[in-house]
């Protein structure tokens, strides 16, 4: 796991959590119009379905609320910038989790019960609580961040495996789009490229001559969604440059080694 030596951005609790609730109650809306062909349809995470796909954002979002009603953890284990290195380690448990929260109950329901215990519980919740996620103790604003790219990231699953149109909230792209940045400049130390993600993310990365002035010698640029893709797997870096999805100017401009950051 790369080291996260560069100090994090901080982030506004407040935003951050209306954030998650926005970008939930979108998809919790979507989510009550699909029939159950519509279920039924494939996604592009392997053989997961729209239902164990839509059963994942509310697995989740409810983590939140189910971490609160639980002892705080005596520790903080990790930082924000070690957690998009540690997801790749439980990737089978989450796929088990998941099918079995999608086998306890209607979807619709399950987005109700989650629905009613982040209202619940999140609003007087402290940022510095500690909460007892998956990989130790944790802090909840930051955990909350986390969120923010779970959100956001199968938002655009469910975008493209229904042809919905559901929307994203612009504080919950703008911290998720920050922290998948935030996390090449960890996996990639160094202050040879400039990667920017308008108008939500500049950061500097790769070894190489450091840039201190005038125009950088290595620029990468994308939207926010395509890096979110790149950063996630769900577009190739190759895929995107030929589509003119992202341009990239430079020779250690060429981030394919370095993506997807997140497993």
């Amino acid at each position: 796991m790369p080291p996260a030596r560069k100090r994090p951005r901080s982030y506004d609790h407040a935003i951050t959590r209306d954030a998650v609730l926005a970008q939930f109650g979108h998809v919790r809306q979507a989510v009550g119009t699909l029939t159950e062909q519509q279920f039924a349809l494939p996604t592009r995470l392997g053989d997961w379905t729209v239902r164990e796909l839509a059963a994942h954002v509310a697995m989740v979002a409810g983590l939140v609320a189910r971490y609160l009603t639980q002892p705080e953890p005596d520790k903080q284990d990790l930082a924000l910038l070690d957690w998009p290195f540690a997801t790749v380690t439980a990737a089978g448990q989450v796929d088990e989790d998941t099918r079995a929260f999608a086998e306890g109950g209607g979807i619709v329901e399950l987005f109700d019960r989650t629905a009613a215990g982040l209202e619940e519980l999140l609003p007087a919740a402290s940022a510095e609580r500690l909460v007892p996620m998956r990989f130790g103790g944790m802090r909840l604003g930051d955990f909350l961040v986390t969120r923010t790219v779970e959100m956001i990231v199968h938002t655009d699953d469910l975008n493209d495996a229904t042809g919905l149109d559901i929307p994203y909230d612009r504080r919950a792209l703008a911290a998720c789009t920050r922290l998948l940045a935030d996390a090449l400049a960890v996996k990639a130390p160094g202050a040879s490229t400039e990667v920017r993600v308008p108008p939500f993310a500049v950061v500097q990365c790769v070894e190489g001559p450091r840039h201190t002035r005038g125009t950088p010698p290595n620029v990468v640029e994308a939207d926010p969604l395509t890096w979110i893709r790149l950063a996630t797997g769900r577009t190739a870096w190759r895929d995107a440059l030929a589509a003119a999805k992202v341009s990239a100017s430079g020779e250690r401009a060429d981030l394919e080694a370095q993506l997807p950051i997140l497993g």
